[in-house]
């Protein structure tokens, strides 16, 4: 409970605390904090820019199946980007659908919303 604690105490005003990630492949665990506002309508190249432009990242998939299980109504019920390319076909990107709760995959021209997060680990 101190390491959440901690973590809390570490948010900026707007960001949301996400939850903990599971390190795998030896990587260590870390936090996931959700930061404010979106940006809507925007191909991947382009919320790849505006993601780091608010100091932040795209999720991964798994972060963001972690965001829809409990930030779910800091979303439109609509299609976010993650920061993933599709393993075999790189020009398809992954995303998840914050009304249905399914990933998929599309076009990087394709026009969707997107979220930024930041990761906090805790020594």
């Amino acid at each position: 409970m101190g390491e959440y604690m901690q973590v809390r105490g570490m948010l900026q005003e707007g960001e949301a605390y996400a939850g903990l990630i599971l390190g795998k492949d030896q990587a260590p665990d870390y936090h996931l904090v959700l930061l404010p506002d979106e940006a809507i309508d925007v191909s991947w190249p382009a919320a790849l820019d505006w993601a780091k432009g608010q100091g932040g990242e795209l999720p991964t998939r798994r972060e963001l199946a972690l965001l829809f299980a409990n930030l779910r109504e800091g979303f439109e019920r609509d299609w976010y980007w993650s920061s993933e390319a599709h393993a075999t076909r790189s020009q398809l990107v992954w995303g998840q659908n914050f009304a249905s709760g399914i990933q998929t995959i599309y076009g990087r021209p394709y026009r969707g919303h997107a979220r930024a997060v930041r990761r906090i680990t805790v020594p």
